[in-house]
Order: C-alpha cells, then structure tokens, then sequence
C-alpha cells in the first residue's frame, strides 16, 4: 500500500514522487538561522591602537624613455645608442635601487622583432618595471 492513499486500486505501484514539504520545512528553518545569525558576525573587535607619528617614506624611482624610431635606431633618454651602449646602459639600469622604469615608446611602424629585442634584453639583465606608452585614440566628431 502506498502512502497517501486510501484506494486499493494502487496497492501494487511504487510511490514515484518526492514529498517535498519536509524539504522545504528545513529550508525555511535554516534560512531563519542565517538570518538571525548573520547581524552577529560583523561585530569587529574594538582595540586601542597606539598612535605614532610618521610620514611614508615615498621614493619615487626615476624612469627611462626609451624609443624605437620605424628604422630601429633606439633612443636612451632622447640620445641614440648602440646595441652594446644599450646592453650596458640596462644593466647599470637594472643595478640601481630603486630599479627605474622602463618607458619604452615605438612607432606603430617599428619592426616587431627589434622591441621584442628591447624587451628581452631588459628581462635579462632584471629590469622589471616596464611600460609602453601610447598615444590616446582621437575621437571623431560624430
């Protein structure tokens, strides 16, 4: 006999349904739990702090412009260099605290290998801080 029923036309069937009262009398149980409980947990702890006086010591590194013309000739601070100048003038870069950054301008016309060359050589020798600079995109007036 099935549950739920009171007919004997259906003593020989499964019970195929779910009783979903149960179910949804602990939802709601548990719900009213996280309700009432949810206000407690964001009491903070109130502890006197002690005061001092000091300002942050703020050293802004010194950045390095670096630009690659459409013929790959590499500009240091606005002045050519070589590949070996260049080497050379990344690695004393690299050893200076704090490590300047590396500005690296390129024109869109610039061969990609030479500012993956750029870009490797300063990976090598530890230059971490780089960043490309780009001109802003001028809007049309529509």
């Amino acid at each position: 006999m099935a549950f739920g029923s009171l007919s004997d036309s259906d003593a020989g069937g499964d019970l195929a349904e779910i009783n979903m009262i149960p179910l949804i009398d602990v939802m709601l149980v548990l719900l009213v739990i996280f309700i009432v409980t949810a206000p407690l947990l964001t009491h903070a702890v109130k502890v006197d702090l002690p005061k001092a006086s000091s300002s942050p010591n703020l050293t802004q590194p010194d950045n390095v412009q670096l630009a690659i013309d459409a013929e790959s000739r590499v500009y240091w601070n606005g002045e050519t260099v070589d590949a070996a100048a260049l080497a050379e003038r990344i690695k004393a870069a690299a050893a200076r605290v704090p490590q300047p950054e590396l500005h690296l301008r390129a024109e869109r016309t610039t061969p990609y290998e030479k500012v993956a060359e750029v870009l490797s050589a300063a990976a090598r020798e530890g230059l971490t801080k780089i960043g490309f600079v780009t001109e802003p995109a001028v809007k049309s007036a529509q």
